[in-house]
């Protein structure tokens, strides 16, 4: 019956879907924010002033969504968790949160895939840029043979680029950039650096001037 429900609100036009999913869901959704024609049914969503998500998205087995304001996602995206709830795995994870938090002005594009068994968090002015980025914060532990999964950080101002990997417990620092097709598989702290490679390391400096680094608004000419 509750997947009925869902199945009947994701078409309904905004003006109507908001006060739906408020009134069933509980879901805290800004006047000026949109979903549009998208599966978005995490047990918490929180929507800033302005934010949105596009078209063809899906968001699933997730305890909370989150998007700061102005923040985005854009189409084709595939956002999936594994409940809290469920004993069958993780049972050893007693702090592990899935979900996905977004800052103010932060944007993803198309078609990238996160697993959020444990908490990935994108800091604010971030963009997740391109396609066909993997963020994977779980995999089996084959020294204990159980599943385990570690949480992925993302700084301020950082920028993604198309097509990479990036595994639990990694970590991108504020104001930089990771290269397309790398893998980060481990926490970096640099500030400035842009990280590249298979495995990613700091392969370049990048000035502190950068316009990147000090903007007042999320959208990029």
């Amino acid at each position: 019956m509750r997947n009925l429900l869902r199945l009947l609100l994701v078409p309904l036009p905004w003006f109507l879907k908001r006060p739906a999913l408020q009134f069933f869901f509980g879901y805290k959704l800004h006047p000026t924010a949109a979903i549009g024609l998208s599966w978005i049914f995490p047990k918490e969503l929180v929507m800033g002033p302005h934010s949105s998500i596009g078209h063809g998205n899906v968001a699933i087995h997730l305890q909370k969504v989150q998007l700061g304001a102005y923040a985005s996602i854009a189409r084709g995206n595939w956002i999936t968790g594994y409940p809290v709830d469920d004993g069958k795995h993780f049972s050893h994870q007693s702090d592990r949160a899935p979900e996905l938090v977004l800052g103010e002005h932060t944007a993803i594009t198309k078609n990238h895939h996160f697993d959020c068994t444990h908490s990935i968090g994108i800091g604010a002015f971030t963009t997740v840029a391109g396609y066909g980025s993997q963020f994977l914060t779980h995999s089996i532990d084959v020294i204990e043979c159980r599943q385990d999964s570690k949480p992925i950080v993302i700084g301020d101002y950082a920028f993604v680029g198309t097509d990479c990997t990036l595994l639990g417990g990694a970590a991108l620092p504020s104001r930089s950039v990771l290269g397309a097709k790398s893998l980060l598989n481990k926490a970096w702290q640099e500030e400035y650096q842009l990280y590249a490679g298979v495995p990613a390391k700091p392969v370049k400096s990048l000035p502190n001037d950068a316009k990147y680094f000090h903007r007042t608004t999320g959208f990029v000419e």
